[in-house]
């Protein structure tokens, strides 16, 4: 069992997704760091000095001070600037990975359409013949779907 699980960890899609999962959850903190560090402050401070982390509602009616003192009276509240800066992190994690999946479809080589076909079947012995042939080589039967320039 044990060297079945090695072969099963050891395959490239699943350390791929490992790898992907530790660097996407460093991602997360450095983007959640970006928004609630560097974004949202000068965004507050342009709506008229807001922390947007500290906006919430109290449910029970009381005012308080701050989200901590509302939370330390076991007040129920609805932390809207909490949620606020949450949304902001996933539309910015969003963007990220979609420009990176943009970015490795581009590197992407184009598949190449398929090559029109060189040859076709003769309608009367059904040997291959070229495309081009007026009489099949075969059973030298007449073509009735000769191209054009051949017949001129």
């Amino acid at each position: 069992m044990f060297k079945e699980f090695k072969e099963f960890a050891m395959r490239g899609n699943v350390l791929d997704l490992a790898i992907g999962i530790i660097i996407g959850g460093a991602f997360g903190k450095i983007v959640s760091s970006f928004v609630g560090d560097l974004l949202m402050p000068p965004l507050g401070l342009l709506m008229g000095k807001v922390d947007f982390s500290s906006l919430f509602i109290s449910l029970n009616g009381q005012a308080y001070a701050s989200l901590q003192a509302a939370k330390a009276a076991g007040a129920p509240t609805l932390n809207v600037g909490i949620f606020i800066n949450t949304v902001i992190d996933f539309i910015l994690v969003a963007f990220a990975v979609f420009l990176l999946v943009r970015a490795v479809n581009r590197l992407k080589k184009q598949e190449e359409a398929p090559a029109a076909p060189a040859t076709k079947d003769c309608p009367y012995c059904l040997s291959t013949i070229p495309l081009a042939a007026t009489r099949c080589p075969r059973c030298t039967s007449q073509l009735a779907d000769a191209p054009a320039e051949a017949a001129s």
